[in-house]
């Protein structure tokens, strides 16, 4: 049987459907992955360097190019693609259970998805923090100031201000994940009776701990994605093949 139609066939009986995004399901809406062939860091294997918390805080080279980066990302201009309207659409059957996400563009909720059941691992592009005092804000508000001419913008909160170093509200390597975001994700995990892995390559920990935990408790799991996966050898089904156009075909009545 086709991969497709016998992944229609499993979801199409499903009852509690959890689906595990990554940076894959994003790309047909113009942003980047990270390894894969014309990934970010595949074609610039420095600018990994700025996702490491260490190097971010310590060295203003590299924080002041990471911020120009964040000012002139795609990310902004990108909208949801077919992919993420389809689990719109599957939200509206009443099988969803959750979106566990590695991706930071907050496109589940610009496609509409409720935010109460997506779970931004990773964290999130649109807000920026204060690394000294842990204020959160718009990441807008930062973005205007380096518009105007402001390299390395620092924390303005507060009566004296706390000029603490900022960066976007994202988990940087070797920066602790928020507390709530893996036990929402197991509990997601443990909930369902299909997983639906998409355009992930399942190499990232903790997130890809929930995939053999769905497995441990009877889920199927179907993994959509172009290329191999760390953890294809766990699968029910694998797809290969453009998230925009497979994830439609999927989940339609």
């Amino acid at each position: 049987m086709d991969p497709l139609d016998q992944a229609k066939d499993i979801v199409t009986t499903a009852q509690r459907i959890a689906v595990l995004s990554g940076a894959g399901l994003s790309t047909a809406s113009g942003i980047p992955d990270f390894r894969g062939p014309q990934g970010l860091w595949t074609k610039n294997p420095g600018a990994e360097a700025m996702t490491d918390l260490e190097t971010y805080v310590t060295d203003d080279a590299v924080r002041q190019l990471a911020w120009q980066n964040r000012l002139h990302s795609p990310m902004w201009a990108a909208t949801p693609n077919a992919g993420h309207v389809a689990l719109v659409e599957l939200e509206r059957s009443g099988r969803l259970v959750g979106i566990v996400t590695q991706n930071i563009d907050g496109l589940h909720q610009a496609a509409g998805s409720d935010g109460d059941l997506v779970v931004e691992v990773h964290g999130s592009a649109h807000r920026s923090m204060c690394l000294r005092c842990g204020h959160e804000q718009p990441i807008d508000l930062v973005l205007q100031r380096l518009k105007g001419g402001d390299l390395d913008p620092r924390c303005t909160e507060g009566e004296v201000a706390c000029a603490g170093l900022l960066k976007s509200a994202t988990i940087s390597f070797g920066q602790q994940l928020h507390p709530l975001s893996m036990p929402r994700a197991a509990a997601i995990a443990r909930s369902c009776d299909v997983l639906l892995c998409l355009g992930s390559t399942l190499g990232v920990y903790p997130v890809a701990s929930i995939v053999p935990l769905a497995k441990d408790n009877g889920a199927k799991l179907i993994i959509c994605n172009k290329g191999a996966t760390s953890m294809d050898d766990l699968a029910d089904v694998l797809i290969s093949g453009d998230l925009a156009e497979v994830l439609p075909q999927l989940l339609s009545s």
